[in-house]
């Protein structure tokens, strides 16, 4: 997942650094006025500045649903491992009660053999 939102992060830095380049580009060829190519670079800036609020939005947006997706998981992970070790104590619980019903058989047993070698 690391991997996706470092060339998502690459990409976009990539399309900014372009845009910019070809704007500035743009602007130093193109055959207008000083005061037009000003106006043109205070547009452009604006533009720039209004796409890079958004991706930086988008980003935020991605981050959180990430943030929120893995605590979801966080929770059903923590959720399965409550009910398996529930049932891995229940069944520690069986274990241990059949094993007291043996050893209460047991020592009835030598209890009785003891009585009856007594006799």
């Amino acid at each position: 997942m690391s991997d996706n939102s470092n060339e998502f992060g690459a990409f976009m830095s990539g399309l900014l650094l372009g845009g910019i380049a070809g704007a500035v580009t743009a602007l130093l060829l193109a055959p207008q006025s000083g005061e037009e190519t000003r106006k043109v670079i205070i547009d452009k800036s604006l533009e720039l500045k209004d796409m890079a609020v958004e991706t930086v939005e988008e980003a935020r947006q991605q981050a959180e649903k990430a943030a929120e997706d893995a605590r979801l998981a966080a929770q059903e992970y923590t959720q399965k491992a409550q009910e398996q070790a529930k049932k891995l104590q229940e069944q520690g619980r069986v274990i241990l009660e059949e094993q007291k019903q043996k050893l209460d058989k047991v020592t009835k047993g030598g209890k009785k053999a003891a009585e009856e070698s007594k006799d």
